[in-house]
Order: structure tokens, then C-alpha cells, then sequence
């Protein structure tokens, strides 16, 4: 019907000019709107305030904060700073008219008082801002106390770097960096960079002159970035740092002292920080429950407008009732039909229906399957015009996994921030990644182009300014002195000509009077002066890998995003710096005197042994000029810099208003609080909300939100502190906003049903939870929860001992006995068929983690298969299959440091699926002395394992599950062998001690001790004693490849023709064994004589007892738990030990076990290569085919586990 006329698509600011007799249909697309609200919330952060000093604190810590002096000088002479309680109990009230003046506030901000909200969140602010300065405080007083101590005087804690020069300076996106060299001879170590936790970009360092040590100065830098190719693997090493405008340096001359605290991060709280601040310029919702602690909550305002909902993505509709239109206010369904037990049917009708949600999910009991089943709802309900909805989680890790189970039903997601490990899902939908993906045209208004194009342009202005210090092979430029008037014009003429004169008298050389009248005026005073420092020589110790770098790495990824530009490296215009010549200086000489001298106005009239001094003057007073110069315009660029951010939150708000849900962690929030502002959420969710410290909780509250969800619990681990005093009693500032809530009464529902352990696991959190924690039917299905092979049906024990404690170089606890008994266990169960990556090993202390990884990395037996190691800390909300718990502690003084934490122990207790085994010193743990008021929780948890408490959990089989021995089963015969000792391992291959009386494929029989593995990968160590053609007999074992030791040359025998039945030659190839199940563990379980052939790949562990070092001397120092770092240098060292070996006749595991004495007949072997000879192993062939025989338990891992 409309044949004639043409669609035309294009911009509104475009002009159409149809052709004649044609009609054009104009379908205009307008440009993207820019959204003010983003340059508002920066501009109303500057708006002045009333109220107390902490809101005048700047963004990063002034010298003045950092040295403990007040503003005007004066040393403060306080060791300790008055800080505002928390306030577990009881509402928020005023500080006092005395003391702090009231804050002006909208009268529509709150329902609670201006006065109490200010005295809140100044108390928020002043507490997290102590956590995070105070051991910078603390590490720059100990340095001015002992100026000339190095690093190891300060146990690790404090980085020391020394001959600290600037040599440049970046003109980033971020703002203007100087980049500075330094010297690690105070360290007295080699640095592994790329697995340190110094210099992390985003962490605080103070600078002082070596001459002052922090006496009276100091300038406090943030680093900027921490390139290691091209700066750190420097000698001397050079890093990127963020100085205040009006702090900056650019003299290359001077030296300086940098010094960094190691144990914080100063950056994760730095946002937060800001958002307090900025909070009390702002409407502060739900502050009636937060600061008030009302605890009765209504519902939000969008669901009392809107409260009929479709709850069909969660309800099944039958024939009795349909959940299409539920009026969640008023007919919640009473007995659904869902997959949802009724426990989370409760807790998510409180995330749906209240303002102030607080859910308690105990272990295994499914709260992230409860969040996201509330998401699906919410969505299920999302309108058009409504903004996204806000996730935000502890660790990367938390958000990442909940994200992941978003994208399985919504598409329209972006997760901020930029330290994703999920590549296949989360990281194509992360904010910088979905930029690059989109093209869209330039926001009109927006900051960025503008403030650009004046960074551009103050570049050109930064390289005329520092000309005078770039680095080349003359002097100073006499114009440029003159220039700026540090020369008159006829001194800089008189300089000029009489270096003529001495050029036509001959007197000096022409090629040096043009280059500069100074070389010719200062003749052989002039010193030229490199560049940069010169490489040191020195031959340090490497340092030792830090184990928790990983963490703080994804913390800087975190704060420093790929949102923002590549952390790793600055990027932006580069001006090296340099003094390039310089003059001795001359004793006795004051500045007043070179002045006078300076009043001759022909040059060549200064005396020549006062030149050099004179030249010096003139480039100090240049480059203090040009630092003046200099600072005023890095103020100016960094104001741009600033703006180009605002601008890039303008256009990243275009993207992220067209999301429905926005995914980051809640140091993100922080982040990006002013672009989230823009987009005016109502709902914000926050996993992980029970460890995490309440400032960063409290800032999710932007003025827009109606509803805040949290999902935690409060019994297992509570926020982290970097300093230790703020979480005694007094100051209690590792309370949680969650648990905080809950104390004061604010209602809550507890999910109830746990998935995860078995009943006999599960009854050891009783002193914890009580009764309150029930097991679903899927934990007793013995097909999904089987018993652990080799231990007879002995799933759970708490092994005792008296082993003392040691501790290592960095003071942390250790118990090398204990740690070699838990090897030998993982070693044990690895030959009995359970694969490494299904065994976690649990410690609470870096010490142990650090010794169990030596020992793993020394086992030949778990190559290629290792457990996961980790702290207790760094655990929570994972699970595994077994988990062995190495407590550490045993001494005799009653100490018992993290393990007298129930929230610690709640979280080691509770990760088990089906096997869980704790290692320990019991008597300790049961004596031990506990405060008044303190329950002893080990000592319950020992009842109930020696079968005296909690009768009706009690296991049927062996109801004592305590021993100061590890009762171990034989798969084959049934037999029981007690483990008391480290070196008890050796007597078993993971059977028993009893000979194996089966036969090998060649018909001898076999001379292991019992073994849980097929023969077919046993090779046969008995004389082979077949004829030749040559006429000899070989000599060979019977595994071996024939060849005749008499004969010359010696060489392999071609056998084509003379089969042996009996001869299993190895070609390199990996095989599983012809004999061997296929079927899963859970068949294992059942059938205990069926044997996976991937324990035939595990010989015995080669465990010694404390007295025996000799595991340790194999390992690379390098502390990885990384196999792909370790297995290739190991494999390279077995290999060389057995460079005589014949051709073809490849080793596997199982000979281990005669080289090590484990046959019966070893005594009589020849050849016997001593385990000391081969370097802690041999040659291991790992099968990989055989990981299917192991059952694939992630693919069983549900949201309901």
C-alpha cells in the first residue's frame, strides 16, 4: 500500500532532503541523554557541612596524620587516638551539642534525628579510617625511632626501600605520577614481584628525605602502578607513584626513603570513606532500623504500590491455585508446591516483602539458592522504566558465582569491577568488555571530550616547562636562565662572548664552547651525571613467595579495574628527568655569598674556584621554579583528570540503565557510589553480609534505595580487621551491620535444612547451632554421600596428639609432625582412589599452609594430583568431598590463638561433604582455660566425638570417633591398621602391612605389600632368565626390555619374533589398566575390592618422622601451590636421575615401592637406587584418562547444595 515511500533512519541533527515527488517517512533517533545526576553527586561531595573534624579529613592521609603531629607542628605526643566505640546494643544517640554541631540535613532526610545519624557515621568513618592508617602510623614511628634498622628488624611488617630518586614523570588519565627509583639493600632480599604483596598499585608509602627520617617530613604517595617488565626487574627497580599536587618533587638529586606497611590496603577503604562523607549531604534511608535499630519493618514503598506479583518462576500452579497474581502483602500462598523447603519459602517472602530483609543461611543450607530464586521473582516483575537491581558480595568469587546463576535466566547483566576469574560468562558481560562491544556516539555535554583535549594540551606545556631537566649531554641552556631571570640579559651575553673569545685564542675546544658557554666558564669543574641510579651488586636471598598475594592482587584488580585503564602499567605521555652535569661543591661557601657574587655582571669576573659553586645555585633555584611551575599545573591536569572520570561515568550510565541487574563486590560499590547514584536503585542485595565490616554496607544505602537485602551468618566468620584492637569488646568494629541488626532485635528468618553433610559431620556443629539445623534427605543417600575408601566406614575422627608447635621466619604457628601425618593421610586416600583436587586440607595458620605446600611438592605420590591448601579464613562458602583440618596449636601453655574463634571454627568444622578428619592436640583444646561468661566449644565438640554428648547422632559403627591413632582399612582384607606416626605410613602401599598374594600379568608373583591397585601397572622386578638368540640369558627384570648384558655392542634385543607373555613393555604412553573399574566411587564404596587404576599412578608415602627432614630437600624454594609451576621441575629431576636406563623401559609408580623397601623380597633386589639418590622420587606416569573414574561430583554440585 505504501510502495512509494522511503524509510529513512538517521540522527535528529541530520537535515533530509528527499527527492522530488517522493514521500519520505523521517524516523529520527535521538542522541543518548546525558544524566547531570553523576557531575551533581561530585559537586555536592565539595558542598561545605557542619559537623565534626571527620568531615573535613582528606581523601588520602596528610604527613601531619601519618607523623602524629597536630596541624600546627607540634608533636601530639598520643600513641594511642580516641576513637567512637561501635555500638553492638542499643540505638545511635547525639554525641553531644558540646562537642559537634548539628549537621543541616533535608527535613524530609530521615525519620531518625540529624544528631544520632551524624554521631553513626562519624563514628563509622573515624573507626575504618583508624583500621586503615593506623599501622602506617605505627610502621613510620618505629622507622624514626631506629632511622638505620633494615627490613628484618620489623619481622616482615614493613617495607624498607632506601636511595630513593625521582627519574620521571607520567601524565596518566588518572593524574599526574612521578616515577622513582630505589635501592633493596635494606630489604636484603631478591623480590619474586610477580608473586609480592609490595608495592601493590593502590597501597599507600611515605617518602621522607634521608637526611630527616621522618623527623619533621613527609610525603605520603599512593603507588600508581607497578609495572614489573621495564620497572620492577630493573636494577634498581622503579614504580609509578600519586603525589598531592602541592607535595610534588621533580629534583633527581635529591634522596629519599620510602617506607610501606604490608599487612593493609589502604585503597579497599579509601571509597568508603569518601561515601561516609558524603552520606551526611544526603537523604539516609532505612536509617530508622540502621541507626535507630526499630525493629518493626515495613514493607518498600514499590511493593506497597505495586503488590500483586507473578511468582510462577518459583511456584508450581496446580489445580487448586495459580501464583500469577499474588498479592505478596496480603494472600501469600500458604503450602506451595516448589522445589524451595519452607524454611527458604520464608526467608524469601521477607526478601520480597520487606524493606530490611535479614536472611540467615547456616552451612549447606542454600542462601545463595534462596537470593537467587528472590532475583528471579524480582525480575519476573521488572518494568520497563524500572533501574537495575544491585548485587554486591564480599569477593570476587561470591559475585562471581551468583552472577553466574543470573545469567542462566537473564541476559541483560554487568558486573563491575575488573578482577573476574569466569572468562566464559561474567567476563563478556563485565563493564569494560561491554563498552568495547558497543559503538555509540559521543554524549553531548559529557566532561570527557573536553577535559581530554585541555590534558592534551597541558602535555606540550609539561615538556616545555621541564626541558631544563631532560636528559641530554650538556649543561644548563644559559637562555633559559636568563629566561627566568636567574641571569641577567647581560651576564647570559657576557657567558656568551667571552666563550668566543677563549675559542679564537685557542684556548678551548670549539665543539665545546657551542655546546654550552658553561663548559667552557666551569672547564673541568663541570661532573656530568647519569641518568639514573647505577645497578647495585649485591647477591640477596630470594624472598619467599607470599602465599595471600593472589587475594591482595585481586583487591588491586578490584580498585584499579580495567574500567578504568590497565592498572599494570600508567599510560600516557612519559618525561624522563635528569640533572645531566653538576659541580663539586665547595666547602664554606653560603648561598648569601654566591648572591653577591651573582651582582657581577660579567661572568668571566667571578673567580673560577667560586664557578662551580655558582653554577650549582643557578640549578637549584631553576628547578625551584620549575617545581613551582610544575605543581600548579599537575593541579590543573589532575582537576581534568577528574572531570575525564565524571565524564566516563556519563557515558558507562548510558550502558548500565539499559541493564536489569548490576553485579560488583561491595568495595565496588564504594567505587563506583556516584555512577550508581545516577541510576536511582531501589533494591540492593548483599551477600557475604555477615562478613563484612559495616561502613561498606552502610554506604549501599544511596538516597534512592527502598529495599536492602542481606544474606550472611553471623555464626561463621565475622569482618576482618588490619588492626587487631579494634575487635576486642571495647571497640567492637568487626560486627557486622547483619549481626548488629539481629542483637538489637530486627526480625529475621534462619534457613534450616543443610545439603551438604552427612549426619555424622553435621552433629559436631551442635554446640554451635543447637537443634536448629536439620538434614535434607539428599545428605543420607549413601549414592550421593558414599563412605571414603580405606577408612572402613569411619567418616569422621579427631586424631590427637601432643606434637609441640614451632614457629617459623614470620612468627606464624607451625606443627611439621602434624603436617606430615596429614600428608600421609592425603597420600593414603590419593593410592585408595580419591582424586587430589577432591581433598581440601584446612589450616588456620600461613605457617602450616606454607609447610604442608613444601610437603606436598616433595610427594612423589600426589604429582600431578594434588589437594587444595588452604587457611580457614580464605574458605568460607566452599565446600569438598573430604577435608582433613590441621589445628597447629599444642604447647603447654594453654595457648590456642585462631581456634579459641568459634566463628573460625564454625567455618573448619562445616566444609566436609563425606569425609572429614581434624588433626590436633585434644587434651589442649578440652583443658583449655576460657573466659568468664566463655563456653568452651571444643570441649563439647570432643564430647560428641567420643560418643558421651548427643547419643541420638551418634554413628551405629564405632561410635568413638576420637584416637590418638588413625584407625585405617584395608579394601582387600578388611584389616584394620592404626596409624600413630608420621612414619606408620610407610608400612602401608594404601592397604595393609599384610604380602600381597596375587600374581602378576607374567606370572610371578607380586612382592608389594598389599595394594589397593590393579597388578597390571606393577612391573615385575624378578631376573627375566629368557634365552636370546645370542645364545645368553637376559639378565634383565622380568618388566624390563630384553637385552644381553654380555654381548657388544649392548643394545635392546629385537623380540618380534620371541613373544613374552610375561613382558609389559612401557612405550611412554599413559594407559588405564586393563583390570582396573571404571565405575565411580560410589561403586567403590560398595564394592570395596573393585580398585581404580588411578591409584595405581600413588605409591605409599614416603612420610619420615619429625627427625628426618629428608622431605624437604627436593622442593623449590619457589611456594606455589600451582602444579604447573612445581611438576615440570620435579619430572625434570626424576628424569635426569635415571638417564641409564634402558630405552623403552619406562618406570611407573609402583617401582617406587621396591625402591623404597616396600616389597617383600627388597632386601634381595639388585640395583637398589636409594630414595636420597633420586631426589626425593621417581619418574611418575600420570594417567589422565583415568580422572573419569572418578565420579565428576562439580556436575552433581546443585544450588539446593
Amino acid at each position: 500500500m505504501n510502495e512509494g515511500l522511503t524509510e529513512r533512519f538517521g540522527r535528529s541533527r541530520r537535515v533530509f532532503r528527499p527527492e522530488p515527488g517522493r514521500d519520505v517517512a523521517e524516523v529520527c533517533i535521538q542522541p543518548p541523554q546525558l544524566n547531570l545526576k553523576v557531575r551533581e553527586y561530585f559537586e555536592d561531595a565539595k558542598r561545605a557541612v557542619e559537623g565534626g573534624s571527620w568531615l573535613l579529613r582528606p581523601e588520602i592521609p596528610s604527613a601531619a596524620e601519618i607523623l602524629d603531629i597536630d596541624e600546627t607542628g607540634s608533636d601530639s605526643s598520643s600513641t594511642c587516638v580516641e576513637i567512637v566505640p561501635n555500638k553492638p546494643k542499643g540505638a545511635w544517640e547525639s554525641k553531644g551539642t558540646s562537642n559537634v554541631t548539628a549537621l543541616t540535613f533535608d527535613p524530609n532526610a530521615s525519620e531518625a534525628d540529624g544528631h544520632s545519624i551524624e554521631a553513626y557515621l562519624g563514628a563509622q568513618y573515624e573507626l575504618l579510617r583508624e583500621d586503615a592508617v593506623r599501622m602506617l602510623r605505627e610502621a613510620v614511628s618505629l622507622v624514626r625511632v631506629t632511622p638505620d634498622a633494615k627490613e628484618d628488624a620489623f619481622n616482615g611488617k614493613i617495607g624498607l626501600y632506601e636511595k630513593v630518586h625521582v627519574c620521571g614523570m607520567i601524565c596518566s588519565g588518572r593524574g599526574v605520577a612521578i616515577r622513582v627509583t630505589f635501592s633493596l639493600s635494606r630489604v636484603g632480599k631478591q623480590i619474586r614481584w610477580e608473586q609480592s604483596k609490595r608495592l601493590i598499585t593502590g597501597g599507600l608509602v611515605v617518602l621522607t628525605p634521608a637526611k630527616d627520617m621522618f623527623q619533621s617530613k613527609a610525603i605520603v604517595a599512593t603507588v600508581a602502578a607497578r609495572p614489573i617488565s621495564g620497572a620492577l626487574d630493573r636494577n634498581p627497580p622503579e614504580i609509578d607513584l600519586f603525589i598531592r599536587a602541592d607535595e610534588l618533587e621533580l629534583d633527581p638529586t635529591v634522596e629519599w626513603v620510602m617506607v610501606e606497611e604490608r599487612q593493609g590496603f589502604y585503597e579497599a577503604h579509601r571509597h568508603t570513606l569518601m561515601g561516609l562523607q558524603k552520606m551526611t549531604r544526603e537523604r539516609f534511608p532505612l536509617a530508622e532500623h540502621i541507626v535507630e535499630v526499630n525493629p518493626t519493618v515495613l514493607s518498600p514503598q514499590h511493593v506497597v504500590d505495586n503488590p500483586l506479583a507473578d511468582l510462577t518462576s518459583v511456584l508450581r500452579n496446580n489445580r487448586h491455585e495459580t501464583y500469577e497474581k499474588i498479592h505478596m502483602l496480603k494472600h501469600w500462598p500458604a503450602q506451595p508446591s516448589s522445589d524451595m523447603d519452607a524454611s527458604q519459602l520464608a526467608a524469601l517472602r521477607r526478601m520480597l516483602t520487606k524493606k530490611l530483609a535479614i536472611i540467615q543461611g547456616p552451612p549447606g543450607c542454600g542462601k545463595t539458592y534462596v537470593s537467587v530464586q528472590a532475583i528471579r521473582v524480582m525480575l519476573a516483575n521488572h518494568k520497563p522504566k524500572d533501574p537495575p537491581i544491585i548485587l554486591a558480595c564480599q569477593t570476587n568469587h561470591a559475585i562471581d558465582q551468583l552472577l553466574r546463576h543470573v545469567a542462566e535466566f537473564e541476559k541483560d547483566f554487568v558486573r563491575l569491577g575488573g578482577m573476574s576469574k569466569e572468562k566464559e560468562v561474567i567476563k563478556p558481560r563485565t563493564l569494560y568488555e561491554v563498552r568495547q562491544s558497543e559503538s555509540r556516539d559521543n554524549v553531548a555535554g559529557c566532561f570527557k571530550q573536553n577535559a581530554r583535549r585541555k590534558m592534551k594540551d597541558l602535555e606540550k606545556e609539561f615538556i616545555l616547562l621541564l626541558s631544563p631537566l631532560e636528559p641530554t649531554k650538556i649543561p644548563l641552556d644559559f637562555r633559559m636562565l636568563e629566561k627566568f631571570g636567574l641571569l641577567t640579559p647581560k651576564q647570559a651575553d657576557t657567558l656568551e662572548s667571552g666563550a668566543s673569545e677563549w675559542v679564537q685564542d685557542k684556548k678551548t675546544n670549539v665543539t665545546d664552547a657551542r655546546t654550552s658557554p658553561f663548559t667552557v666558564w666551569l672547564t673541568k669543574t663541570l661532573i656530568a651525571v647519569p641518568p639514573k641510579q647505577k645497578p647495585e651488586l649485591y647477591e640477596f636471598p630470594l624472598e619467599e613467595a607470599d602465599l595471600g598475594f593472589e587475594q591482595l592482587k585481586e583487591l588491586e584488580a578490584e580498585n584499579m579495574a580495567k574500567d578504568d585503564e590497565d592498572f599494570d602499567t600508567l599510560r600516557g605521555l612519559r618525561l624522563p628527568l635528569a640533572d645531566n652535569f653538576t659541580c663539586r661543591k665547595v666547602t664554606g661557601v653560603t648561598a648569601a655569598k654566591v648572591k653577591d657574587l651573582l651582582k657581577q655582571q660579567d661572568m668571566w669576573k667571578i673567580p673560577e674556584a667560586m664557578r662551580g659553586e655558582v653554577y650549582r645555585y643557578l640549578q637549584g633555584e631553576l628547578k625551584n621554579q620549575l617545581l613551582t611551575g610544575f605543581r600548579e599545573k599537575a593541579k590543573f591536569f589532575n582537576e581534568q583528570a577528574g572531570k575525564r572520570r565524571i565524564g566516563q561515568f556519563e557515558e558507562d550510565e548510558i550502558i548500565l540503565k539499559e541493564q536489569k541487574v548490576i553485579g560488583m563486590t561491595t568495595t565496588g560499590f564504594s567505587k563506583y557510589r556516584a555512577l550508581l547514584s545516577a541510576l536511582q536503585p531501589k533494591i540492593v542485595l548483599i551477600e557475604e553480609a555477615a562478613e563484612t565490616l559495616e561502613a561498606p554496607v552502610t554506604v549501599t544505602c544511596l538516597a534512592s534505595v527502598q529495599q536492602l537485602i542481606l544474606v550472611g551468618d553471623h555464626k561463621q566468620l565475622r569482618p576482618h580487621c588490619h588492626v587487631k584492637a579494634l575487635e576486642a569488646p571495647e571497640y567492637s568494629f568487626n560486627i557486622s551491620l547483619f549481626e548488629r541488626m539481629i542483637e538489637n532485635g530486627i526480625d529475621f528468618d534462619m534457613l534450616a535444612k543443610q545439603r551438604r553433610m552427612i549426619p555424622e559431620i553435621r552433629r559436631i556443629l551442635y554446640p554451635i547451632y543447637g537443634d536448629k539445623i536439620k538434614d535434607h534427605p539428599s545428605v543420607l543417600d549413601s549414592a550421593k554421600r558414599p563412605n571414603v575408601p580405606g577408612m572402613g566406614g569411619i567418616n569422621s575422627c579427631f586424631f590427637s596428639h601432643d606434637w609441640p608447635e614451632q614457629r617459623d621466619d614470620q612468627m606464624s604457628a607451625l606443627n611439621k609432625s602434624e603436617a606430615e601425618m596429614v600428608v600421609g593421610m592425603a597420600e593414603y586416600l590419593v593410592c585408595n582412589g580419591v582424586a587430589g583436587r577432591e581433598i581440601t586440607i584446612l589450616t588456620f595458620y600461613n605457617g602450616q599452609r606454607r609447610y604442608l605446600l613444601r610437603l606436598l611438592g616433595a610427594s612423589p605420590v600426589l604429582v600431578g594430583n594434588k589437594p587444595v591448601v588452604v587457611t580457614v579464613d580464605s574458605y568460607q562458602g566452599e565446600e569438598n568431598r573430604i577435608v582433613l583440618l590441621s589445628l597447629v596449636r599444642s604447647n603447654e601453655h594453654g595457648q590456642v590463638g585462631f581456634l579459641d574463634v568459634d566463628n573460625r571454627v564454625c567455618v573448619a568444622l562445616s566444609r566436609a561433604q563425606c569425609g572429614f578428619y581434624i588433626f590436633g592436640n585434644g587434651a589442649l583444646l578440652y583443658d583449655r582455660k576460657t573466659k568468664k561468661g566463655q563456653k568452651n566449644t571444643w570441649r563439647a565438640i570432643l564430647d560428641i566425638l567420643a560418643g558421651t554428648k548427643q547419643i541420638k547422632d551418634r554413628p551405629t559403627f564405632q561410635p568413638t570417633r576420637l584416637f590418638n591413632h588413625l584407625p585405617i582399612t584395608c579394601s582387600n582384607h578388611g584389616t584394620q591398621t592404626q596409624v600413630a606416626d608420621p612414619s606408620d605410613w610407610q608400612t602401608v602401599n594404601g592397604g595393609c602391612t599384610r604380602e600381597c598374594d596375587g600374581h602378576l600379568p607374567c606370572g610371578h608373583p607380586c612382592l608389594l605389600k598389599c595394594h589397593p591397585y590393579g597388578h597390571d601397572e606393577v612391573p615385575c622386578q624378578q631376573q627375566c632368565g629368557k634365552m636370546l638368540p645370542c645364545g645368553h640369558a637376559c639378565e634383565k627384570n622380568c618388566g624390563d626390555v630384553c637385552s644381553c648384558a654380555q654381548c657388544k655392542p649392548k643394545r635392546p634385543v629385537d623380540t618380534t619374533n620371541f613373544p613374552r607373555k610375561h613382558h609389559v613393555e612401557y612405550d611412554g604412553q599413559e594407559r588405564l589398566s586393563r583390570t582396573s573399574s571404571t565405575e565411580s566411587w560410589k561403586l567403590f564404596a560398595k564394592e570395596e575390592n573393585v580398585r581404580y587404576n588411578i591409584a595405581a599412578s600413588a605409591p605409599p608415602s614416603n612420610n619420615t618422622s619429625p627427625q628426618k627432614p629428608l622431605r624437604l630437600e627436593p622442593v623449590d624454594e619457589k611456594l606455589l601451590d600451582l602444579d604447573e609451576e612445581v611438576t615440570p621441575r620435579l619430572s625434570k629431576l626424576l628424569m635426569s636421575q635415571m638417564d641409564g636406563t634402558s630405552e623403552g623401559s619406562g618406570r611407573t609408580i609402583t617401582q617406587n615401592l621396591y625402591e623404597r623397601g616396600g616389597g617383600a623380597h627388597s632386601d634381595d633386589r639388585k640395583g637398589k637406587m636409594k630414595h636420597e639418590e633420586c631426589g626425593g622420587g621417581n619418574l611418575i606416569v600420570v594417567d589422565e584418562e583415568t580422572k573419569s573414574h572418578a565420579k565428576d561430583w562439580s556436575k552433581e554440585h546443585s544450588l539446593l547444595d
